[in-house]
């Protein structure tokens, strides 16, 4: 049976696990290990309220962020997000989002503007460098669309969101270089992730 982790620490961070829903079914992806994450079991028997969230959080105060990130895309439940973080703000602690960057494609809609003043950290996993490769190690479920959909949601980030990063897997066949420009033309932050148990990094 599922333990039903909301909020687990690693580290000075606090981790919100809200979803196991994804859009990918990512080749590298922990999920794919027998592992998982540290001591963790992360899969859910049932996704967490916004009241079930915020008890697992408890008092926030102490951490140096807290970070939606879990066995999910924790963006495909936005609104979750947008109140959850408006309560952990309140509190005075900064905010991250870790998400695979195809909020726009899947909701149809701004996404990056619903999270003005509530995020202050957005990290967007880009893992290739042209949609034919991301297709196929991310293997969407929108297909090639979603890479030019990640690209436009990290542009409207930028708008929103103080800080943006986005990520890259090291991985066969991956074009580090080329992820790099793409950063470099967007105006944010590349950081590159080993393949095994890093989702939560």
């Amino acid at each position: 049976m599922a333990s039903n982790v909301y909020a687990y620490r690693i580290g000075a961070a606090l981790y919100l696990n809200i979803t196991n829903r994804c859009t990918n079914d990512c080749v590298f992806c922990v999920r794919r290990t027998e592992e998982g994450v540290g001591y963790y079991d992360l899969w859910l028997e049932k996704e967490p309220s916004l009241e079930e969230l915020l008890e697992a959080a408890g008092d926030v105060r102490r951490y140096r962020e807290v970070v939606f990130c879990g066995y999910g895309e924790p963006l495909i439940r936005v609104d979750l997000v947008v109140e959850a973080a408006r309560a952990l703000k309140a509190q005075g602690v900064s905010v991250r989002v870790n998400t695979n960057g195809q909020a726009g494609l899947y909701h149809g809609r701004n996404i990056a503007a619903e999270l003005a003043g509530l995020v202050d950290t957005i990290s967007i996993s880009l893992n290739a460098s042209d949609a034919a490769h991301y297709a196929a190690l991310c293997r969407p479920g929108q297909g090639e669309e979603a890479f030019p959909a990640i690209l436009e949601f990290a542009a409207q980030c930028t708008k929103y969101i103080p800080t943006v990063i986005l990520t890259v897997v090291r991985w066969p066949g991956v074009d580090i270089a080329r992820c790099r420009q793409i950063a470099r033309d967007l105006g944010v932050y590349l950081r590159v992730r080993e393949p095994a148990g890093t989702f939560t990094s």
